[in-house]
């Protein structure tokens, strides 16, 4: 049972999702730099997925996604600041021809190397020229463009015969990333169970997806078993916690996953101590690293975490991500740590 002061909190936040109608709700968190398909947390968090399923197989794969997310998003900032179709057709022009400015528009480096490196990634993956698709395009970033590695992960995974692992996805919303699971070809692969805490959210998922199972549910005391799934994923949840609640989540997360947890974090800092900001229903806070790394110790799992910004720019050699707090942490269970 919950004590007085987080069921009171239970009820701010189902508050403050009921407010949204269910359309708005629906598309939450699924278009712009928040599209799954080319954000880079999203990116994370299919192969995370994907991990579990074949292990390094498709490691090499990883690379090519990633570097496709920030070529697209370079690209939407791109329309964002109104630059005519015309004007991406000379883009695509000038790396063709190894440029780096082009009528004033400045090429950066991890656009023209992924550009000269996609001609040399191996057959067996075949990416579409996506440079052609979007650059030539009267829409600028139109669906057959941000659609390419769907298509590529549904060729590879329809080739493909795996065990069917558990996942659960707490705070699932509308389905906003299991969208996505589906359409790249992974869901026949995923025991998946969804739960949120709006009713509204449950059944745009429902509708969506009538024969997944999604719930709704409170992560602070989610109706399961100890260790009732594998794997756990999880977006965009904690911060939004108080402090106790975010405690008491994150043990709960524990107690019901019994080998590893993907969390995408969008306000972290490796400070020693978590910043709270208190808002009207709920929190928006900026929550510590290492804190975050002894309470999932204290649930018994060794977690390691990537610093969006840092691994773009130490990778990629890329500074353009749009949120320069971004974390996602993969967690394993002690028992189940790779050597």
């Amino acid at each position: 049972m919950l004590d007085a002061e987080l069921l009171r909190e239970t009820e701010l936040l189902q508050r403050s999702w009921l407010q949204h109608d269910s359309a708005k709700l629906r598309n939450y968190l699924v278009s712009d730099v928040e599209d799954p398909r080319i954000n880079i947390q999203s990116i994370h968090s299919r192969h995370f997925v994907v991990e579990q399923l074949a292990g390094p197989e498709f490691a090499g794969l990883r690379e090519q996604e990633l570097r496709f997310a920030m070529v697209m998003n370079w690209l939407l900032g791109l329309t964002k600041a109104s630059v005519a179709a015309e004007e991406l057709h000379s883009v695509l022009f000038g790396l063709q021809r190894n440029a780096d400015n082009v009528e004033g528009i400045q090429i950066p480096g991890f656009v023209s190397q992924t550009f000269k490196g996609l001609a040399n990634v191996s057959e067996s993956c075949r990416i579409p020229n996506y440079f052609e698709l979007a650059f030539t395009s009267r829409e600028p970033l139109l669906n057959s463009a941000l659609a390419v590695f769907q298509l590529v992960w549904q060729r590879l995974l329809n080739q493909q015969s795996f065990a069917k692992p558990s996942f659960v996805e707490p705070a699932c919303g509308s389905a906003n990333d299991y969208r996505f699971f589906e359409a790249f070809g992974l869901m026949r692969f995923m025991d998946y169970t969804g739960f949120d805490l709006c009713e509204k959210n449950v059944i745009n998922a429902k509708e969506m997806f009538p024969n997944t199972r999604f719930v709704v549910g409170n992560i602070l005391c989610p109706d399961f078993p100890d260790r009732a799934f594998d794997n756990a994923l999880v977006h965009d949840l904690f911060e939004h916690l108080s402090l106790p609640a975010m405690e008491l989540a994150l043990k709960e997360l524990c107690r019901i996953t019994a080998k590893a947890i993907c969390i995408g974090f969008f306000s972290m800092h490796e400070g020693d101590e978590h910043i709270v900001r208190r808002m009207d229903d709920y929190h928006w806070n900026t929550l510590s690293a290492w804190r975050i790394k002894e309470s999932l110790a204290r649930g018994g799992f060794e977690a390691q975490f990537i610093h969006i910004d840092s691994f773009l720019k130490a990778c990629f050699h890329c500074d353009q991500t749009h949120n320069k707090n971004a974390y996602t942490m993969i967690a394993r269970r002690r028992s189940y740590t790779k050597s």
